[in-house]
């Protein structure tokens, strides 16, 4: 990876690079990581979240070819999503490769939950969504014991772009080191749908929703942030640092008193 990593330092946790010409010595591996820690663990298989995206495609796709057993959970809310291109993409995908799937609704559940809290921010409102979508991903894989698989990228990992015990939660995730290049590399060579790949990423908080214009930062840039320890532009790798510093409390365990504190 050479010397520098983020802001000039090094990044010790981003030790390989996914290309073209390695991208199946990576999908092996990266499968044999899955296949071990369910078998280990006396699992029956995964469950995932599919939304219709690159990320859950690439995770699904990933577990069929390792022979890990792996169910697809579709978790719209309400009509509106199940009409949405993503939908009709999700749907196309579990065809296509003869997925075990089903569709549960969390439209009324989050709803539920609204009227009781009464006054919500808009964001704490949208996050009720991925928050929910995490309880029945649980819920159905403890049915059938099975683990919940992760498809966090790097890039989201590091900005803080997901829902601290919603979409950030799971029992596992392959894709935790990976760029979304790097995800693109290998939707493309495990015959992901050329219309998951090609479109804009959404984490599908609410209708027209991206991901780079909300966050401002094109994963491009991000990608290159990582890489190469810039993105070219000083005022991006500011935006970028202050993103990751104010994020960090996500990826770090719960602190718990006599553990972690110079007060004990």
């Amino acid at each position: 990876m050479g010397e520098k990593g983020f802001g000039g330092k090094r990044f010790d946790g981003k030790r390989f690079v996914i290309t073209d010409d390695n991208a199946g010595e990576y999908i092996l591996k990266m499968g044999a990581f899955v296949r071990d820690i369910v078998t280990q663990a006396r699992r029956k298989g995964v469950v995932l979240g599919m939304s219709g995206g690159i990320d859950c495609s690439v995770v699904a796709r990933l577990c069929q070819e390792a022979g890990v057993y792996v169910k697809l959970l579709m978790l719209p809310d309400d009509d509106n999503m199940k009409m949405s291109s993503s939908h009709r993409d999700a749907l196309a995908l579990i065809d296509g490769f003869g997925f075990d799937y089903e569709v549960c609704d969390i439209g009324k559940a989050c709803r539920a939950v609204e009227s009781e809290l009464g006054s919500l921010s808009d964001l704490s409102r949208m996050n009720i969504r991925p928050r929910m979508r995490m309880i029945v991903l649980y819920a159905a894989a403890q049915s059938v014991s099975c683990f919940v698989i992760g498809t966090g990228n790097l890039d989201e990992r590091l900005l803080g772009y997901f829902t601290k015990w919603g979409d950030g939660a799971s029992d596992l995730n392959p894709l935790g080191l990976l760029t979304k290049g790097e995800v693109r590399i290998l939707a493309r060579y495990l015959g992901v749908p050329k219309a998951i790949v090609d479109k804009p990423a959404s984490a599908g908080l609410f209708e027209g929703q991206t991901d780079e214009e909300e966050l401002g930062i094109s994963y491009d840039l991000m990608d290159a942030f990582i890489l190469k320890g810039t993105s070219g532009n000083a005022e991006v790798d500011g935006k970028i640092e202050q993103r990751i510093e104010m994020s960090r409390h996500k990826l770090e365990p719960i602190r718990v008193f006599g553990e972690c504190c110079s007060l004990c």
